[in-house]
């Protein structure tokens, strides 16, 4: 029996959604606990395993709360394929072997159709391996890390976050001009910091620049020892690539110990959720955002930007829009199909373009068929405080917009070849 999973995360959640028509949304059907249409009383299951403890827990109760809500939405509009579609959330807890084990627990015992997950990008890659055994199809919210859509790609495997080259790739050459060439890099010791230092170090060596750096373990919270290393080295700009709790604890000890005045702070993501857990002191430097929520001239932001806060009381992140943006991938993809086969699935995303209301980007949003990588704008900027009496949630000023192609390169460079089953 699934045990139920409250608004505010806890171990598991069972939530009762349904579909999409118009060749997506079908009549409206409401009701408790299932309204099912003639086509079949057989609800659709979809997994989403992520870390909802540990130091990647805030951004993975976001993606959660976002999944929520797309399949909220598209319940009150009717059903996909005329079916209710249940969302059976597990806890990997930071972990590749619990997130394995979970996986496999909700592929043979609960029956699911559609897999969704992970945050962290070595889990997403096991998964991956889980997903493609047994020819389901899968959408890789949150981990980043290349070989997902790179070297170690799978046919039945889509991801919505950006790759790592996309991320370094955008933001890359404005740290360098703004910032300096000498760099100090902060490194989390698994798949996704490895990868995004190669793809900075990639381009910083292009640009002529030199570097060194640390790595330190996920759930560090005494930093004092590698920011001491950054002292010595004498850098431009310390590069810091900690994601979640540990990217918050490095950046309060960096003010903390003063190398704020003696160097400039950048890197890939610094992601709302992180942002708004730092002291105000901590909220500078430039980075990249994947969506930011203070777009009024995009369409649909405003709308689900209401709907997330009307939902959580919070405002809307990136990983909201991951898991709204995943919801409605399947969807989409499954009245193309009109079918939840795999490997019919996985070829209807290929080349799938998202409506504005659903990309909400400033730049075309699709999953480009070579690799299954979404395309979509990348948020250039700098952190900041809200202005006196402005919006206590505006930290971030963006700067430009960088397309998804041009960040990515050619899909030759990816490292991905697609083979489907026979």
């Amino acid at each position: 029996m699934t045990r139920a999973y409250s608004a505010a995360i806890g171990r598991r959640k069972l939530i009762k959604t349904g579909a999409i028509a118009g060749g997506v949304i079908g009549a409206s059907q409401l009701g408790s606990p299932f309204i099912i249409s003639a086509r079949g009383e057989v609800p659709i299951k979809v997994g989403l395993i992520n870390p909802l403890t540990g130091t990647l827990s805030a951004l993975a109760r976001t993606e959660v709360q976002g999944c929520e809500y797309g399949f909220d939405e598209i319940n009150k509009k009717g059903g996909i394929l005329g079916r209710q579609v249940q969302l059976l959330v597990e806890d990997s807890n930071n972990d590749v072997g619990t997130g394995v084990q979970k996986a496999r627990k909700l592929f043979d015992r609960d029956n699911i159709d559609v897999l969704f997950g992970d945050v962290n990008s070595a889990i997403s890659l096991a998964l991956a391996q889980v997903s493609s055994q047994q020819g389901k199809l899968h959408i890789v919210t949150g981990g980043h890390t290349d070989a997902i859509t790179g070297k170690d790609c799978h046919w039945n495997v889509f991801r919505v976050c950006n790759s790592t080259v996309m991320d370094a790739s955008a933001i890359a050459q404005v740290l360098m001009e703004k910032l300096g060439k000498k760099w100090f890099f902060m490194t989390p010791d698994y798949a996704y910091g490895h990868s995004v230092q190669a793809a900075f170090e990639k381009q910083l060596k292009a640009g002529g620049g030199t570097s060194e750096g640390v790595l330190a373990p996920l759930g560090t919270s005494d930093f004092s020892a590698y920011l001491i290393k950054a002292q010595a080295a004498q850098p431009d700009v310390l590069i810091c690539l900690m994601g979640g709790q540990d990217q918050v604890n490095c950046l309060k000890q960096f003010v903390q110990f003063g190398l704020n005045k003696r160097m400039k702070l950048g890197g890939a993501l610094f992601e709302l959720e992180s942002i708004q857990s730092c002291p105000p002191e901590a909220r500078f430097g430039w980075w990249d955002l994947e969506w930011y929520w203070n777009q009024p001239d995009v369409p649909g932001v405003k709308a689900f930007v209401d709907g997330i806060e009307a939902k959580t009381g919070n405002i809307a992140t990136a990983r909201h829009w991951f898991g709204y943006v995943a919801c409605y991938s399947l969807a989409l993809a499954a009245a193309k199909a009109n079918s939840l086969d795999g490997v019919a699935l996985s070829k209807a995303m290929e080349g799938l373009e998202l409506p504005p209301e659903i990309a909400m980007s400033r730049d075309k949003a699709y999953y480009r068929a070579g690799d299954h990588q979404l395309m979509s704008g990348i948020l250039v900027g700098e952190a900041q405080n809200p202005p006196p009496g402005g919006n206590k949630d505006d930290l971030y000023k963006i700067i430009t917009s960088v397309p998804g192609e041009k960040a990515a390169g050619p899909v030759a460079d990816s490292g991905c070849s697609i083979k489907f089953p026979a």
